[in-house]
């Protein structure tokens, strides 16, 4: 009689701890998702900057907690233990770029319109050596820490030049054969750049100081803001002719999924620990998207910033972005007087 009610039971048995795992396992999907979708970009602050006038790049030096923002013809530098104006380092005809070699305790600023690279001491903030480069216009500017070499792109003249930070001398030029945006370093030796007049992905070998291969980035259009996930072997370039971020494979070139992103864009970033892509684009918004996989891309936000807010700084310890804008006269592009400033959003969960 009891292997009789045993066996009558078993199946239902069967039948309830599979339910009860299904159950179990659809609640871990749903908690995920749930944590995924709390997380959000709030606007903490906005920390006034000195001075007038453009802005474009905006970086920051982890090792030091700084960050230093292109602002017309100097760069105004926060403590960002802190969040407060320290220094300035002035005397430039028209900043671009920012890149820092903490060892050495040396910056270099790109100052297109004197087609020069401006070394300056971390420590002091006061400029060392005006390093004039061949080529014009270097906008773009990198620290690769496999060659040990300052890599400037100049878009005017579709090329790189590489400075040496110990020498402070030019010491190479790369042919890029198109108009150089942003580019990353993989540590291992090579830099990945986008060419925004060509539509392509240029790769450099940091040891032969050669173009090696580039790849279209078809359906992107106009590429400019470019961020690497080393872990995961993939790129995020973003592109305004489409309005698209693309995700790309960098053993393939091959790009894997592109989604819709505001317009004007001309930054991307990426948290590793949130795993987090956000673009920030020049018609007052971000576009946020969570990495669920190498492969696997949803839409997470849409943050309001201002009005022209195209370049980004990620803190990667407090997992903040620092965006540099200034006012604007109402319905026009004329910036208003003593208005830079840094807006600042923190991730809530």
């Amino acid at each position: 009689m009891c292997k009789q009610i045993s066996a009558y039971l078993y199946p239902d048995f069967i039948i309830m701890k599979k339910n009860i795992l299904f159950l179990l396992f659809t609640m871990a999907l749903f908690c995920n998702a749930f944590n995924a979708s709390a997380q959000k970009y709030v606007l903490e602050k906005s920390i006034a900057l000195p001075g007038d006038g453009g802005n474009d790049y905006v970086f920051i030096d982890q090792t030091a907690k700084r960050l230093y923002a292109s602002h017309g013809t100097a760069v105004n530098v926060v403590d960002l233990s802190t969040e407060k104006v320290i220094g300035t380092i002035s005397g430039m005809k028209g900043v671009h770029g920012i890149a820092i070699v903490s060892d050495l305790n040396k910056g270099f600023i790109t100052d297109g319109k004197g087609t020069a690279v401006v070394a300056f001491d971390t420590k002091t903030l006061q400029v060392v050596k005006t390093i004039a480069v061949t080529g014009k216009g270097p906008d773009g500017i990198i620290y690769d820490p496999f060659s040990k070499k300052i890599f400037a792109f100049e878009g005017d003249s579709n090329a790189a030049v590489v400075v040496d930070p110990q020498s402070l001398t030019q010491v190479g030029t790369v042919d890029l054969g198109g108009a150089p945006e942003f580019a990353v370093a993989d540590g291992k030796g090579m830099i990945y750049n986008n060419l925004e007049d060509k539509s392509k992905l240029a790769i450099i070998d940091t040891k032969t100081l050669k173009l090696v291969k580039s790849f279209p980035l078809n359906p992107c259009g106009g590429p400019t803001g470019l961020a690497i996930d080393k872990a995961n072997q993939r790129l995020f370039t973003v592109c305004r002719e489409n309005k698209g971020m693309s995700v790309i494979d960098i053993a393939s070139g091959k790009v894997i999924q592109t989604l819709p992103i505001g317009s004007g864009v001309d930054a991307v970033v990426y948290d590793a620990v949130n795993k987090l892509i956000i673009a920030s684009n020049g018609d007052g918004t971000a576009s946020v998207f969570k990495q669920n996989g190498p492969d696997a891309y949803t839409a997470l936000q849409t943050i309001t910033t201002q009005y022209h807010a195209k370049t980004m700084a990620l803190d990667a310890s407090t997992h903040k972005i620092y965006f540099p804008v200034s006012d604007y006269k109402e319905g026009t592009k004329t910036q208003l007087p003593n208005s830079f400033k840094l807006l600042v959003y923190e991730l809530k969960n």
